[in-house]
């Protein structure tokens, strides 16, 4: 495969080429710093630069990107960002040795260089190393874009994200936030008890959740394998073996479109806690999403997009019927007949699949086409339909809800949890019931899980379980617009 470079990429290899010859191999080279720069601006910021110059500073190393030169003759002014901040060196050619000089000579926009000198300002008052020796530790091949207007391109910035957070401080900044809100969810949760553990990627019956898994084949043990789709019921087998708190953050795998809300693979935490419930959950829920916005950001009331947003305890609780009842003026309490809710949703224009065949099904459906696009402040919906629950337990006195509830925030999904079903009997119809919807065309129904059944069936306590999605949280606490935004290498398109 023949490779076609551009003038300026020639260019660079030439001068690669040049600095070989000088015995100056920047492919090769070796260099370890002994400061960074918020070090010395910690340092030495609040001198002058007359201060500066009475009393000499010690010999530093400092290495980093140039991301600026101001070339003037016989003198250079490097712009270099390290991975702290951005400052700059002064390089003169009669204070370093000639090869020094004319290594810098070759200096390129992207290259990372290495400088070893003291510590001055300059006439505006800019901290600065300047020189006693430099090098071009690595050469950069490839030309950074152009100063002023950035990687602007919003496919290229997700495509090629190292060049991304090389150029836009902001991107480095928002997965500086991303480890952070990670970690504090961790902290969180070790304080109160909870035990992190690691379930298989790879499993041989999807479950946990409603979804298109990716499918793949083991070809020593000669089986079909999906990637996880949810980490729920293995989980849940844990605290049938005796853990009264588990959870596991990481990547899970759906097989589904991509939009600003969705990639194929996302991370999400799922904890469980025996005998907790769907209460105990949403308490849980709302202190945890709360305290991680507190330690992050410093404050609850937030903005994303043009919204404020109150994270403010306690967030709003309502029951689907009544979120539905308010918004359209519909009482599903009062609708016993399947083929009155048929004609309400056809008169509605609520758009009904096949398996949509229960009173259930379409409550879930005015809940999503119609009233879900109001929650905007933080808000518990409960009182789930039965069908759309499978792995919820039924709220008492009732067939046809379950204790459930799921949490919206400027109208997106953010968590949901219940009381776990823990009746083996129950579960295995509900499994059943499932390969009836797969069998009408719904391929995001969930398999059997026979193991899963007679885990339950060896007893499981009283427990309540949540899920959080770990992307949606960051981009409502960083106000980014795109899920594509917070995950470091999100899948994209082959280029043509």
């Amino acid at each position: 495969m023949t490779r076609k470079f551009t003038e300026q990429e020639i260019v660079r290899r030439e001068k690669l080429n040049n600095l070989i010859e000088m015995g100056r191999n920047p492919q090769d080279e070796t260099f370890k710093p002994n400061v960074s720069f918020k070090e010395l601006f910690e340092k030495y910021d609040s001198f002058s630069k007359e201060q500066l110059q009475e009393q000499p500073t010690e010999n530093y190393k400092i290495a980093g990107r140039a991301m600026m030169v101001r070339d003037q003759g016989k003198a250079m002014f490097i712009v270099i960002k390290d991975f702290t901040k951005t400052s700059q060196a002064y390089v003169r050619k009669d204070s370093v040795s000639e090869q020094d000089w004319n290594v810098m000579s070759n200096v390129d926009l992207g290259d990372i260089v290495g400088i070893e000198g003291t510590i001055m300002k300059t006439n505006t008052g800019e901290l600065t190393v300047r020189a006693n020796s430099a090098t071009i530790i690595t050469k950069s091949l490839r030309p950074l874009p152009e100063k002023f207007h950035g990687l602007n391109d919003i496919e290229e910035r997700y495509r090629r994200r190292y060049v991304d957070l090389i150029v836009n401080e902001e991107s480095k900044e928002v997965f500086e936030k991303r480890s952070l809100i990670v970690s504090e969810i961790r902290n969180y949760l070790n304080e109160k008890g909870f035990m992190e553990a690691e379930t298989p990627v790879l499993q041989s019956v999807s479950g946990g959740a409603s979804a298109k898994p990716f499918e793949t084949y083991h070809n020593t043990l000669d089986m079909d394998l999906t990637l996880r789709i949810a980490t729920e019921l293995h989980l849940k087998r844990l605290i049938v073996g005796g853990f009264p708190k588990v959870y596991e953050l990481g990547r899970i795998f759906r097989n589904e479109g991509i939009s600003n809300r969705h990639n194929p693979e996302f991370t999400s935490i799922e904890l469980y806690e025996a005998f907790g419930d769907m209460q105990s959950m949403l308490e849980l829920t709302e202190d945890l999403i709360n305290h991680v916005a507190v330690k992050v950001n410093g404050t609850e009331e937030i903005v994303y997009g043009d919204t404020n947003v109150s994270l403010k305890k306690p967030f709003k609780r309502i029951e689907m019927v009544d979120l539905i009842n308010e918004v359209t003026g519909i009482n599903f309490n009062e609708i016993t007949s399947f083929e009155e809710a048929v004609k309400i949703a056809k008169d509605n224009g609520v758009k009904l699949e096949k398996h949509h065949n229960s009173i259930g099904y379409i409550i879930n459906e005015f809940f999503e086409q119609k009233a879900e696009e109001t929650l905007i402040q933080p808000t518990f919906v409960t009182g789930y339909p039965i069908e759309v629950s499978p792995l919820a337990k039924k709220r008492k006195g009732s067939d046809a809800i379950t204790d459930r509830f799921e949490l919206f925030i400027g109208a997106r999904e953010y968590a949901n949890a219940f009381s776990e079903l823990n009746d083996a009997d129950d579960q295995y119809e509900r499994f059943l019931n499932q390969l009836r919807e797969k069998e009408s065309g719904n391929d995001e129904a969930t398999d059997m899980d026979i193991d899963f059944v007679e885990a339950l069936e060896t007893g499981m306590p009283p427990t309540g379980g949540m899920g959080l999605g770990i992307d949606r949280l960051v981009m409502l606490l960083t106000n980014s617009p795109s899920i594509r935004d917070v995950i470091l290498f999100p899948h994209q398109r082959n280029k043509n």
